[in-house]
């Protein structure tokens, strides 16, 4: 839903009813991930996607019913396998999709969590999207780290902050929470959708050269905040200038220990070092490998890797548990910039989704259908 945001808050600033679908929760091969919205205005405008093209027709009808009515729903949808080839996807899937309004009477906050995302600061809007009491369904509850604004109605006192949904989420920080009618830990009857919006992770890149530039315009792409770190003054890659990237000016384990000093590097941090040179890249190391983030990747040949771990080991660092190297193994053969950064972003998407660096295992078809899950109790 951050795609959406400043619609969504144009609209709600303007009065125009809107309803928002959201994934809340996904089975088998469907397209999106939960939290995937799109927005449908009352004219029929429509923003985002739920699937990639599968099930919107559905969205945008059950949408135009709740502006009508102003009665929230929780529909299961279906990506057929036709529908799905139908729209270039090549298997289907279920979704579970709930459908709100979204307005100054039902969300008030919203202007509060459009703020916050704006300023990067981490909050969370929590929904009740089933609950035997239809009048308690879509309402919010908005968590930040150290305040709450809304009301479930019944109160739920476990309900996660940003700081902490990771454990929950560890793919996206977005999902169902399951209690009892009146919010009981252990129980079922009301189910809570948490959308967890974190700033964008950051991208440490060390080394302004044109690899650097690479990797910049990459991890832009990717959703990264991107920081560019290199002690030689006047080293800015030409291609790094235009993007909106942090550049810093300074040794490169003198600025990675002040960032995590002041708390700004976390565990989906990724750092990137290819200075090339080990008077830069082995000390901004040593300080790397001792922090809890999600990658760390240095770039160099066999011979200069050898002599790096060498060096590092001879510091007692902990280069067995070295994210971004969890075996010897060369990169790209051709010292191309663009390919390279390819290839640290295919080792990071792959440590982020927990999916193995190797070649996937040969596929077999199961014996029978896995059975549905249970559908959303009808209201």
């Amino acid at each position: 839903m951050r795609d959406l945001l400043d619609t969504v808050d144009e609209n709600w600033q303007e009065g125009r009813p809107t309803a928002l679908g959201t994934v809340v929760a996904t089975f088998r091969s469907a397209p999106r991930q939960p939290g995937a919205a799109m927005l449908v205005a009352e004219d029929g405008q429509v923003s985002g996607s739920v699937s990639g093209g599968c099930v919107e027709g559905a969205v945008y009808e059950l949408a135009q019913q709740v502006i009508a009515d102003g009665r929230p729903v929780l529909q299961r949808l279906r990506v057929s396998d036709d529908d799905a080839f139908a729209v270039g996807l090549t298997c289907g899937g279920i979704l579970d999709v709930f459908v709100g309004t979204v307005d100054g009477k039902r969300f008030p906050e919203l202007a509060a969590v459009v703020k916050s995302v704006r300023a990067e600061e981490p909050v969370a809007v929590t929904t009740v999207v089933e609950h035997p009491d239809e009048s308690l369904v879509g309402r919010h509850l908005v968590v930040w780290p150290d305040r709450r604004a809304g009301d479930l109605a019944p109160p739920v006192s476990t309900m996660p902050s940003p700081t902490t949904r990771a454990a929950c989420w560890p793919a996206d920080g977005s999902g169902l929470l399951h209690y009892g009618p009146d919010g009981q830990r252990r129980g079922e009857g009301m189910a809570v959708f948490v959308n967890s919006f974190e700033p964008p992770p950051r991208m440490l890149v060390f080394g302004a050269i044109d690899f650097a530039a690479a990797m910049v315009r990459l991890g832009a792409y990717l959703g990264y905040r991107v920081t560019v770190c290199d002690a030689r003054a006047g080293s800015r890659p030409r291609a790094v200038s235009p993007t909106p990237t942090r550049l810093w000016v300074d040794w490169p384990h003198r600025y990675l220990v002040r960032q995590a000093a002041e708390g700004k590097i976390d565990h989906r941090t990724v750092i990137a070092v290819l200075t090339h040179d080990p008077k830069f890249d082995v000390p901004v190391l040593e300080v790397a490998l001792r922090l809890d983030v999600a990658y760390i990747g240095a770039m160099g040949s066999r011979r200069t890797h050898s002599d790096r771990l060498a060096r590092l080991r001879e510091a007692a660092c902990p280069t067995r548990s070295w994210p971004g190297c969890p075996r010897d193994r060369p990169g790209p053969r051709r010292a191309d910039p663009e390919e390279t950064a390819v290839s640290i972003a295919a080792e990071i998407i792959a440590l982020r989704w927990a999916a193995a660096a190797t070649a996937w295992p040969t596929p077999t078809a199961p014996s029978t259908a896995p059975a549905d899950p249970p559908a959303p109790s009808k209201r």
